[in-house]
């Protein structure tokens, strides 16, 4: 049987569009093709590190790939978040926080990369709420009664915070910003030396992750006043909102998401976030969150990069405002 000139080309064309389909959709399963890193920004053993180890556990299981977890702390996250921008590789990604995913590019002169070119949010991870809290011994006992003493007392109230700069520092700023108070900030260099000093009674209030507070506020040291949140803690669902005691605007919700390096491809990004959001949905991930005071995230890409400007206005305003410095 002869064929034609015309069904001989036609053969050749359809076997030349399977075979570059064929090899399209190869290079599409290509990634990952080895294992992956996630780089958390912070020690180990914190609550950064819970999450992004959880997350990378379930990320393996969906990828089919390790996915191995490195800590790179220093700058406030900047420094492990400068490592996945440059690292030209998508299957090095990494955990960034509130500091280095929305705060630092207000405050640092000059950013060793460029967090909208060279960083790309694939996923938001997971929320971790603050609270108020006071001495107990300061004799205050709700929230009116907090702005009746601060009214009273203006520039003598102390609220400590986990460093110049960090989001509970900026935390104080905007409570005060809102709030119409004058308070004394008082800096301490982390989280557990302003919890120590406030428990001592050293200074009189700080606002802090729920986790850092909750066994001080469970023991009777500390009183806790309002969530400086939208939604309530599940750790403490008793406790007010900042938004249901009329000040909507304090919100300082820290958070993690999972950044991709610039270069990675939108089908890699997707691959990524495919995998991120499935885990997410997992009972265990939302267990181990809950229990270290993480409200497990998800929803798009297109959700986080929303909320990730949203972000970087609301802080740059407090730090302009409050004129705050970087130490």
């Amino acid at each position: 049987m002869k064929l034609s000139r015309r069904g001989t080309l036609a053969g050749l064309g359809s076997l030349s569009l399977a075979t570059t389909s064929l090899a399209t959709g190869t290079r599409a399963q290509a990634f990952p093709s080895k294992p992956l890193t996630l780089i958390v920004p912070f020690p180990a053993g914190g609550p950064a590190d819970i999450f992004g180890r959880n997350l990378a556990q379930g990320m393996s299981a969906q990828l089919g790939k390790p996915v191995v977890v490195e800590n790179k702390s220093g700058a406030a996250g900047v420094t492990g978040m400068d490592f996945v921008a440059k690292a030209g590789d998508p299957h090095v990604m990494g955990i960034g926080s509130a500091s280095a995913g929305s705060i630092m590019q207000s405050l640092m002169p000059k950013m060793p990369y460029d967090p909208e070119r060279e960083l790309v949010p694939v996923i938001l991870v997971v929320k971790v709420q603050e609270i108020l809290v006071v001495n107990a011994k300061t004799g205050v006992t709700d929230f009116k009664g907090l702005l009746e003493r601060l009214k009273a007392e203006p520039g003598k109230w102390t609220c400590g915070s986990a460093g110049t700069g960090g989001i509970t520092h900026l935390a104080i700023e905007l409570f005060k910003r809102e709030t119409g108070t004058d308070i004394l900030h008082v800096p301490y260099r982390g989280a557990a030396p302003a919890t120590n000093d406030l428990v001592a009674g050293t200074i009189a209030s700080t606002i802090l992750d729920v986790p850092v507070l909750l066994p001080h506020i469970r023991s009777g040291a500390l009183k806790a006043l309002a969530v400086t949140s939208d939604v309530r803690s599940p750790l403490l669902p008793d406790l007010p909102t900042m938004r249901e005691l009329g000040y909507p605007r304090v919100n300082s919700d820290n958070w993690y998401g999972l950044f991709a390096p610039g270069s990675a491809t939108l089908a890699d990004r997707q691959r990524l976030f495919d995998a991120a959001a499935a885990t997410l949905k997992t009972k265990e991930v939302i267990d181990a969150f809950t229990a270290v005071g993480g409200i497990t995230g998800g929803g798009s890409t297109e959700d986080f990069a929303r909320f990730r400007r949203a972000e970087v206005a609301k802080w740059a305003e407090v730090i302009r405002l409050a004129n705050v410095k970087l130490e």
